[in-house]
């Protein structure tokens, strides 16, 4: 197994009291290997994979899709996924 490509994203935690809301951003990576994709809680065999693709979201980033044979997961991204979605289908898909 070799890693091909790195993909940073965010998770945003809400935290809500009586007086206030919160938003933390957890900064994570998505790592794409030969034999499968990793994020900090989940492992998607290649095999699962059906396609990536990107929805630009306002100015500051958008959604990095996974479209897998389970369902569609989806990803804050704050850069674009375009190099990370190019590596995908140049090495994995073809």
């Amino acid at each position: 197994m070799y890693l091909i490509a790195e993909q940073p994203y965010i998770k945003v935690e809400r935290r809500v009291t009586s007086i206030e809301q919160v938003d933390i951003e957890h900064e994570r990576t998505m790592y794409l290997y030969n034999e499968k994709i990793i994020t900090k809680h989940r492992e998607f065999p290649i095999k699962d994979i059906l396609d990536m693709s990107y929805r630009l979201v306002g100015v500051k980033g958008g959604l990095l899709y996974l479209h897998t044979s389970k369902g569609v997961y989806s990803y804050i991204v704050k850069s674009s996924p375009e190099h990370f979605i190019q590596m995908y289908k140049m090495h994995i898909k073809k």
